[in-house]
């Protein structure tokens, strides 16, 4: 009996603990179910705020109207004179060529033309065969000849010191901090590789005469994208001829570089101010060379930045030095961690992989 009893109190006792651990396991889910639910509308609720927060914080960007339109050819009704010379100017290089040609060549020119058709009727007039019955038999004179030797040299010299500061400063390597662009030239449009932004690459073609004219810009000069670049930054603009010979030309901004296949040209540019400028494939390259327009958008650093964010891909200096600068903080403190462990080889490595990096 005794055993049946205390059988008896075994099963009631766990019957008991069960019923207990039911209750508690009700109390317990009454408690966290809500928390979780709380928990789980807290981060979606935290999720949506970061997501606000991100398209709040993410670059915008407007590209320029025509009103900003500053490097094209100016027309003879608006101006029959500037229509006939160089486009103004927007870069220190172009400034000082227009200066050369204003202020030594077309002078220099103007008076030996003058001068030159001044003795031609001179020449004329006095010594015509009713004027002079007997030809002169005069063969030389030394002073005329040495004048006429003297003069034209002083005049090259003259002209010369100009023409090689041009070609000096045309010429100058870009610094190492200038940014890179590709310019590739294809058969019959362009790509424009920022290098050091990423690596995207911004395909250009011209636009139809109804898409132009509805944005107010030239026909046969606007485009579809723009090479947007940034303003008083030395920019590295390297030209490449994706299958013929093309050109790069720029007039307004003095810029000339013919894009061969099979090799990279660079020159410096360095444009003073924002505003957009025309161009155009300045090399006979195929049947559709008359519609590769090249449409520049200058923008000031920042306003750039904010662009090179909205491309594919596209990332600014900062940013790209940001990122390569992780690894080797890394690397740098595997090395500490190393040393302090004693490990020789394994310092090696990690200073190794630091230098690398």
């Amino acid at each position: 009996m005794e055993s049946i009893e205390t059988m008896n109190f075994g099963a009631f006792a766990r019957k008991k603990l069960n019923f207990l651990a039911l209750v508690v396991l009700a109390v317990m889910s009454l408690i966290t179910v809500p928390h979780a639910a709380m928990a789980q509308d807290a981060a979606v609720e935290s999720d949506a705020v970061a997501v606000e927060e991100a398209a709040t914080e993410a670059p915008t960007f407007d590209y320029y109207g025509p009103d900003m339109i500053k490097g094209q050819p100016v027309s003879s009704d608006e101006d029959l004179l500037a229509s006939m010379t160089f486009q103004p100017q927007h870069t220190d290089n172009g400034e000082y060529a227009l200066w050369m040609h204003d202020a030594i060549l077309l002078p220099i020119i103007t008076v030996i033309s003058l001068f030159v058709l001044g003795l031609l009727l001179w020449v004329i007039v006095r010594y015509n065969k009713r004027a002079n019955k007997v030809a002169s038999r005069t063969s030389h004179n030394t002073l005329i000849e040495v004048i006429w030797t003297v003069i034209p040299v002083l005049i090259l010299v003259v002209i010369a010191v100009p023409s090689i500061t041009l070609l000096a400063r045309q010429y100058k390597s870009p610094p190492e901090d200038a940014i890179t662009i590709k310019a590739n030239g294809y058969q019959w449009y362009w790509g424009y590789e920022y290098l050091d932004n990423g690596g995207f690459e911004v395909v250009s073609n011209m636009l139809s005469e109804e898409a132009a004219l509805d944005a107010g810009e030239p026909h046969q000069l606007a485009v579809d994208n723009r090479m947007v670049v940034p303003v008083g930054v030395p920019i590295r603009l390297q030209t490449f001829g994706a299958d013929v010979i093309h050109s790069f030309g720029i007039p307004s901004l003095w810029f000339k570089l013919d894009a061969v296949p099979g090799r990279i040209n660079e020159k410096m540019l360095t444009i003073n101010e924002p505003g957009i400028y025309y161009g155009q494939c300045m090399e006979l390259c195929g049947a559709r060379h008359g519609y590769m327009p090249i449409a520049i958008e200058a923008r000031p650093l920042e306003e750039f930045n904010a662009w090179v964010q909205t491309q594919p891909g596209g990332m600014t200096r900062a940013q790209i030095e940001a990122q390569n600068a992780a690894p080797a903080a890394q690397d740098a403190q595997s090395a500490e961690d190393a040393a302090e462990a004693g490990d020789a080889e394994a310092v090696e490595e990690a200073e190794a992989a630091a230098e690398a990096a």
